[in-house]
């Protein structure tokens, strides 16, 4: 009660000391109003790099399994009508995946392949883009047109060359605790390449027709991604979140005509999962320097999941199948490393 008193007093002093004021000044000449600064153009602009280890990855037609490096960058900013999420990745491989022009499932005496891969995804708020609220439901914060783009391309015997175009919608929703859960049904269109369609592998019908390159049909696709703090902890261990994604893409076709390439060596694609269902990251510059610089470095560990690679059907597909590459259409691995902000 008395503490209440003296915050009630403070507030009327401060009105009456207000209302003293502006009587004061409406003595004195009347003054333009400050300019009003112009509102930034990005509201979050975050940058960070990444080193992780990833214990038992796979590489389909190669070893059951091949621990792999990874450096990253990632960009994500937010501005007055959308987002921008920027991710390269620099994969380093062990011997088990080796670089060209080692043999194939030679384990020994070969330097590991190195792969790159990049995301682009931007989004555009129908909120901001109508200036309204009616996209704002419930837990539901806004819907947005999403587009974006994937590159794959890795110094191995299959010689990969991915290219992607992504386009659709994104349902973003509200958590717990600062959290988000991100839904976005888009359209996915995929060009690769793959050694084993090119005329050391298949005669060509007719010559440069069998190159190597293929041009997958459009197709569906699902990706979500979450994160939230574990507010729920006692404030003592309030350095901890999780957060996670997923992706399926549908059956592809074969990038080719069956006319060109057999099935036997170029079977249909089928739906692809690629995830890392959850991971558990621990606030270290918070826990260390205090909230002042909380997510400036990250420790993590994940758990990663990836069935039917590339669309590869892990049963059938002959790269997934054969005794010595059994299994490395699918990855089942542990995933740890640490982010840095900057």
């Amino acid at each position: 009660m008395f503490q209440n008193s003296i915050s009630l007093s403070a507030a009327l002093i401060s009105i009456a000391l207000s209302i003293s004021g502006q009587a004061r000044a409406e003595d004195l000449p009347a003054k333009a109003p400050a300019p009003i600064a112009p509102a930034p153009f990005f509201s979050v602009n975050d940058n960070r790099i990444t080193y992780a280890y990833q214990f038992t990855a796979t590489s389909p037609g190669f070893a059951n399994q091949t621990a792999k490096q990874v450096y990253a960058f990632t960009h994500f900013d937010a501005w007055a009508y959308g987002t921008n999420l920027i991710n390269l990745g620099l994969y380093k491989s062990d011997h088990a995946d080796p670089a060209s022009p080692c043999p194939v499932q030679r384990s020994t005496g070969c330097a590991g392949a190195t792969e790159f891969f990049g995301t682009i995804r931007s989004t555009f708020g129908f909120n901001q883009l109508f200036n309204t609220n009616a996209f704002s439901i419930g837990p539901l914060r806004n819907v947005s047109f999403e587009v974006g783009a994937n590159g794959e391309t890795e110094n191995q015997f299959l010689a990969p060359n991915q290219r992607a175009l992504a386009a659709g919608l994104q349902f973003a929703f509200d958590l717990p605790y600062k959290g988000y859960f991100n839904v976005a049904p888009l359209l996915f269109k995929v060009w690769n390449h793959s050694a084993f369609l090119t005329p050391s592998f298949v005669a060509p019908p007719a010559p440069g027709i069998v190159d190597g390159n293929l041009d997958f049909r459009p197709t569906w696709a699902l990706e979500l991604d979450w994160y939230m703090d574990l507010g729920f902890l006692p404030p003592s261990l309030q350095y901890f979140a999780i957060s996670g994604r997923a992706a399926w893409q549908g059956p592809k076709g074969t990038g080719t005509t069956t006319a060109q390439v057999p099935l036997t060596i170029q079977r249909p694609t089928v739906t692809e999962f690629n995830s890392e269902p959850i991971r558990l990251t621990f606030d270290a510059s918070k826990a260390i320097w205090g909230p002042k610089y909380s997510h400036f470095a990250d420790v993590w560990v994940a758990y990663r999941y990836w069935q039917n690679k590339f669309g590869l059907d892990h049963q059938l597909a002959p790269p997934c199948v054969a005794a010595a590459t059994n299994r490395s259409c699918t990855e089942s691995s542990l995933y740890s490393g640490v982010t840095v902000k900057f």
